[in-house]
């Protein structure tokens, strides 16, 4: 995507160097279509436990269509028991369908095929017999739920090559790892060198438990980065591949690199004169707020706007078979992705 339009002498000269791939995944996609699905099928209220992805405007426009979220299953009143809970993107500890069934709840499962990949990696080693090590962050969601698919004592958490250093197995023989889908690769490989020195017989999974989508958006902004006197990240704060992409801009090259929700928190009074921007979304991030900060900068700056895309996705995830048969029209999905 690349403007060719007459420069507006009245304003200063920008170029956007707008990344590709950015935005939404498909998991994400995904999970969001669920609760939009369901809403379509079964009829507000539908039941959504914690945040379906780590956006606040997606939370918001769901709420508005009728989807209620909930931190745990027991705040789900009995006159609603009937209607649909969805379980978050991220996955859920064995125990939370556990629960739902001992309450007689109607559940959809919105976890990201690749997050239950990494769950099915996990418990691949465990039943061989290896101890798993989960490269990841203390308390997200995604860990947590990982961590859950195992036995009490079964996994054993790692953040940082530092505690890679420090960490003391009862069988060093004996261990297999798995990831985080949403860590910097390029300090998760720092990690893992780490536990393989230290750990020679230490066990891969099948596959790489990084998704695809979190790599290639970290390669789509290291790429973009050098040069940039500003980067720009559309995301969450508690959005891990969104930070994630903010440290990777930095190391990259950008003179300066920030995490933004919306629009309305540029401060273009600290942002001065620039001549290069880039920009890329988190997987949890929406077009249309990429497109709103597009236009913030329009309005100040002559902007000219280049993609600068390293990797076309055509991933695509089905959703539950309780909702194939419902339409999904452009309209459902107008409050994120635009018309």
């Amino acid at each position: 995507m690349t403007d060719t339009k007459e420069p507006d002498m009245t304003k200063c000269p920008l170029t956007i160097r707008l990344c590709g791939p950015r935005g939404f995944c498909a998991g994400v996609d995904r999970a969001i279509q669920i609760v939009v699905l369901a809403l379509k099928r079964y009829g507000a209220p539908v039941y959504v436990r914690h945040e379906i992805v780590h956006n606040r405007y997606v939370v918001e426009g769901l709420e508005a269509m009728g989807a209620i979220f909930v931190e745990e299953l027991d705040e789900i009143p009995t006159e609603h028991r009937e209607q649909p809970v969805v379980f978050s993107a991220h996955g859920v500890p064995k125990s939370v369908p556990a629960d739902a069934e001992s309450r007689n709840l109607f559940y959809l499962d919105a976890t990201c095929p690749l997050v239950s990949k990494v769950h099915k990696q996990a418990m691949r080693h465990e039943r061989l017999g290896r101890h798993v090590v989960l490269i990841g962050h203390a308390g997200h969601p995604e860990v947590i739920g990982t961590m859950g698919q195992l036995p009490e004592g079964a996994v054993s958490l790692v953040e940082t090559v530092e505690d890679a250093e420090n960490y003391v197995p009862v069988d060093p023989d004996n261990l297999g790892y798995v990831t985080q889908t949403t860590l910097s690769v390029q300090d998760t490989a720092a990690v893992i060198a780490k536990l393989q020195e230290r750990f020679p017989n230490l066990t891969a999974p099948s596959a790489d438990s990084i998704c695809y989508a979190t790599t290639n958006r970290q390669e789509a902004v290291s790429a973009a980065a050098p040069g940039c006197d500003l980067f720009i990240i559309v995301g969450a704060p508690n959005s891990s591949n969104s930070r994630r992409l903010v440290e990777v801009a930095s190391r990259a090259g950008a003179r300066n690199a920030i995490l933004v929700q919306r629009a309305s928190e540029l401060d273009f009074d600290t942002i001065g004169d620039i001549g290069t921007l880039g920009i890329s979304a988190g997987a949890s991030a929406p077009e249309v707020v990429v497109n709103e900060i597009i236009e913030a900068f329009r309005d100040r700056f002559d902007a000219t706007v280049e993609l600068a895309e390293t990797a076309i996705e055509n991933e695509h995830f089905l959703v539950n078979r309780e909702l194939r048969d419902v339409e999904l029209t452009v309209e459902d999905m107008a409050f994120v992705n635009g018309r």
